[in-house]
């Protein structure tokens, strides 16, 4: 929490990569795609931004869960796009119950693309290792992904006002934007993550022309 003195400004960041509850159990660690407790944490405050996609991928020892729970049933694992259907849509039920729009204003912050395929723009036997250039052309040949997609879908059901930061398009442009191997925390070719100053510096000048328009 930062609480900034010269304008009266606190700033939370509640670290939650599902959005929905992922709770210690006897089985182990299940991840609730129909249960948001955890968000009475967020109700009542002035500006909440919600960000969900990156770690709905993640398997083996990185995967912070060993069981999906849906209902009542449990599963050692799903097709991820549609477990991240079925947890944005409780994050989407819990925004209509709960969010009073005279009080609180939301954010979205939209998908952010990843660059380890260069047939997404025309380079078949390349990834992001070695970009220097954005792609340069006014329709990315690779499409929206899948998780775009559904996060469409699931805004359809929202009652209450949400802007969405639809960051994903500007940033599929930007293949050369990744640390790819030059991350010191994840060994490799890095072409998920962002290299600092950089693109989500991008993102968060939308975000203030969109938090005060």
């Amino acid at each position: 929490m930062v609480r900034t003195q010269d304008y009266g400004v606190t700033l939370k960041l509640y670290r939650t990569q599902f959005l929905v509850d992922l709770d210690a159990e006897n089985v182990g660690r299940v991840l609730k795609l129909d249960s948001i407790k955890q968000g009475k944490m967020w109700r009542g405050m002035d500006v909440l931004i919600f960000n969900s996609w990156h770690w709905w991928t993640h398997i083996d020892h990185i995967q912070p869960w060993d069981y999906m729970e849906d209902g009542n049933r449990l599963y050692k694992d799903m097709n991820r796009l549609v477990a991240y259907y079925k947890g944005m849509t409780t994050w989407a039920r819990w925004v209509n119950a709960f969010v009073n729009p005279s009080k609180t204003k939301v954010f979205f912050n939209g998908v952010s693309p990843v660059h380890y395929d260069g047939r997404d723009w025309g380079e078949p036997m390349k990834s992001c290792k070695s970009q220097t250039q954005p792609f340069y052309g006014r329709k990315y040949p690779g499409g929206p992904p899948v998780a775009w997609v559904i996060l469409n879908k699931v805004f359809r059901r929202l009652k209450k006002p949400v802007y969405w930061l639809d960051i994903t398009g500007l940033s599929q442009l930007r293949k050369d934007a990744h640390p790819s191997a030059y991350s010191g925390n994840h060994p490799g070719n890095d072409c998920s993550h962002w290299c600092l100053p950089g693109l989500p510096d991008t993102w968060n000048v939308l975000f203030y022309s969109a938090l005060f328009s």
